[in-house]
């Protein structure tokens, strides 16, 4: 099996007894890989056929062993390759990745922005390929020459102590929403600090994911001391500058869930944030905020955080961001940050917060137990739960929600049964889907046992 094969499963003994020793008797290396400047840190397992016996009592068995060891090698990579994945372009490549991981499956992708004038994966996503290899242990990266193909074959989720350096073209947010999908399954609990930008216009915000995602973990049975989202110092682009502390405790099995009735509004809560600005921008976003909302709830508070020195990242700007609680413990959550500074008009904070407050109101309006920005952490985590019924009613299906039920569907082989719930006398807002599946049972057999 020279040349370095991966060996990803065993294969079945032979019957005769000879060819059975002769399997026992491989003598394994194993080799360290670099890759391209990827920390790629993979183990690849290789059994030295054809080496010297040291004890010429087995000079019979080792003429016999050349022929079992090609057999085996074979029986692995074709089994390796009947079960891997295969796609075209860079669209959901964390998607693809973060299923692969949970699955084990292999995925090998193509023509990534092959005829683009700059073609391949760009640094953030190189960025997030660095951080799954961080956190897992022996997976097994190759990207040719021009990164236009990947080849993943997923490794160990092993967790522990990291440090990560986000690309600052992307908010942290890209990469914690991937975390947040794996971090339940780790060998370790997992505890990691990623640098770079906190927010931005295009990700979801680390205030979002906190007040958002973190409660609907919970609702799955993912709690503990352990489990927190801080931000430490915050970043905006396009100098970034900012610093979050997630730690995330493991569990071996996730409880089903049923989430189908979401509740009225009881509160809103927000915080409105700045850095390098003055602090009188947070006040007035606030004020222009508030007087679009109490028109409809008066239980509303927004915080201002003004971050100062060190604390307040490399670029100056300002944001909003707003969540709505109702009786049945739903969040509901819209955000808005100012342009990155050099690019585009500049924004008024009045005009950010009524904006804000707006998008708040649209959200509420397309309801549902989970919003529009976690709807594929819900069904995921209902996928993996234990062999037992999950329901949750959503509001209009996002379409990268959309592509994630059909790339579910591919690594996991689960389809959902969709309801459309149209809207009535007692479902205000927007028509709902109600989305049931039967959990795949799925297990943490890496969970160290105490």
């Amino acid at each position: 099996m020279g040349g370095g094969e991966a060996v990803t499963r065993s294969a079945p003994l032979p019957s005769d007894p000879v060819s059975r020793l002769s399997v026992f008797l491989f003598q394994t290396t194993w080799t360290r890989r670099g890759l391209r400047g990827l920390r790629e840190g993979t183990w690849a397992a290789t059994a030295a056929v054809g080496a010297t016996p040291r004890v010429k009592t087995l000079a019979p068995v080792q003429s016999r062993l050349a022929p079992a060891a090609r057999s085996f090698a074979e029986s692995v990579h074709m089994a390796t390759q009947a079960h891997s994945l295969s796609y075209t372009g860079c669209n959901f490549l964390r998607q693809r990745l973060v299923l692969s991981t949970l699955s084990g499956r292999p995925v090998k992708i193509r023509k990534i922005r092959a005829r683009d004038d700059n073609p391949g994966l760009r640094d953030f996503e190189a960025s997030f390929i660095r951080l799954l290899d961080k956190i897992t242990n022996g997976s097994r990266i190759e990207i040719n020459q021009t990164g236009t193909t990947l080849y993943y074959q997923p490794g160990l989720l092993y967790g522990g102590s990291v440090e990560h350096d986000c690309s600052i073209l992307r908010s942290i947010g890209y990469y914690l929403e991937s975390l947040l999908c794996l971090a339940p399954f780790m060998k370790h609990p997992l505890r990691i600090v990623l640098r770079g930008v906190t927010n931005d216009q295009v990700d979801p915000s680390v205030d979002v994911l906190k007040v958002t995602a973190l409660p609907l973990l919970k609702q799955f049975g993912i709690d503990g001391e352990s489990f927190e989202l801080k931000i430490v110092r915050r970043g905006m682009p396009p100098g970034g500058g900012g610093e979050v502390l997630f730690s995330c405790p493991v569990r071996k099995v996730l409880k089903p869930i049923q989430l189908t009735d979401p509740g009225k509004i009881k509160r809103i809560r927000g915080m409105a944030y700045s850095v390098r600005v003055s602090p009188q921008m947070a006040n007035r976003i606030v004020d222009s905020a508030r007087s679009i909302l109490n028109k409809f709830i008066p239980d509303i508070y927004i915080y201002t955080d003004h971050m100062k020195g060190v604390n307040s990242g490399k670029s100056p700007g300002f944001g909003l961001s707003l969540v709505a609680e109702t009786t049945n413990g739903t969040f509901l959550s819209a955000e808005l940050a100012s342009n990155p500074q050099g690019q585009g008009a500049a924004v008024l904070p009045e005009d950010l917060g009524r904006n804000c407050a707006r998008l708040l109101l649209e959200e509420i309006y397309r309801g549902g137990c989970v919003d529009s920005t976690n709807q594929s952490l819900a069904l995921l985590l209902m996928t993996l739960g234990q062999q037992d019924v999950s329901k949750v009613l959503l509001g209009p299906l996002s379409p990268y929600t959309i592509e994630f039920l059909r790339h579910l569907k591919s690594f996991f082989q689960i389809m959902f049964k969709i309801e459309t719930k149209p809207c009535g006398e007692e479902l205000k807002g927007g028509d709902k889907v109600l989305m049931t599946c039967v959990g795949i049972g799925f297990s943490n057999l890496s969970k160290t046992l105490k």
